[in-house]
């Protein structure tokens, strides 16, 4: 049995997609909610209660491990680790960032922290490192302006299909060597180039805004995101657009045999979200 925690999410809903496609695998869809619109078994289980995903594991299963930062994020994923461990899980798959190591601002420290338990819980595991989601460039957009502190150099978006895909893979053949996978979109553009090119998949003028990291920080507060967490994202876009997430990997293609798809495959299947 493949279990597929997240399942609602946008990589989750992919993989579990991906996962029945075929019809050779046995999936079972880990939800907080009723779900029947995802086309296969699913069962109630909520991280905040860490043994209703862990009585749902059995010898032998492969374990997809995402959900959404909140923050018991890092206790709860380490609980459903041990509750996999004490099942007799076979493999797990778990989604975590470029850069994620304990100590580092927001998603990236809480991951690092998830990440080291995972490896070393005993369990064979593949940790999936991606860079920014191209789905998150959407909410980011505001009556034609894009707002960061970015700068003018280069940042990598992915896909959140080529996650799943990925996943996919590596939760199907014979489960591999414990390994970190860095993934990434086939090209980094400034953010004024990604910017532009929503725009012209849309219609309308898309600006890039540039913001000090104070200003950014007091406008991430306007939208309703409260201190310190305003100021470590502003401070964070800064140093993810001093180039560190510039480099590109052909970990989507070695792994799924096809390269992963640009921003203008995104923002032609997805206009319509913006």
């Amino acid at each position: 049995m493949i279990v597929v925690t997240g399942a609602t999410g946008s990589i989750g809903r992919a993989l579990v997609e991906r996962l029945t496609s075929s019809g050779r695998h046995d999936v079972l869809a880990v939800v907080r909610r009723p779900a029947e619109d995802l086309g296969c078994d699913y069962a109630l289980g909520d991280f905040t209660d860490p043994e209703t995903i862990g009585r749902l594991l059995s010898p032998g299963d492969r374990l997809f491990l995402n959900s959404s930062l909140w923050p018991g994020f890092v206790d709860a994923h380490r609980a459903v680790i041990d509750l996999a461990a004490q099942a007799g899980v076979a493999q797990v798959v778990a989604v975590s960032v470029r850069g994620a190591s304990p100590g580092e601002k927001l998603g990236g420290g809480m991951h690092g922290e998830v990440d080291a338990h995972l490896r070393k819980s005993g369990l064979p595991w593949t940790i999936l490192q991606p860079t920014g989601f191209m789905q998150n460039l959407r909410r980011d957009v505001r009556d034609g302006r894009l707002y960061g502190s970015y700068g003018p150099k280069q940042v990598n978006y992915i896909d959140t299909r080529d996650i799943a895909e990925v996943a996919a893979a590596l939760l199907t053949r014979p489960v591999g060597p414990d390994r970190d996978h860095v993934l990434t979109g086939p090209e980094s553009l400034s953010h004024e180039q990604i910017a532009e090119a929503i725009g012209e998949a849309i219609g309308r003028p898309v600006r890039y805004v540039d913001l000090p990291v104070p200003e950014m920080a007091a406008h991430l507060e306007r939208q309703g995101i409260p201190q310190p967490h305003a100021g470590d994202l502003a401070a964070l876009m800064a140093e993810t657009g001093d180039g560190r997430w510039a480099t590109t990997t052909t970990t989507v293609e070695d792994l799924t045999g096809r390269p992963p798809r640009p921003l203008s495959a995104y923002l032609a299947d997805h206009k319509d979200a913006f």
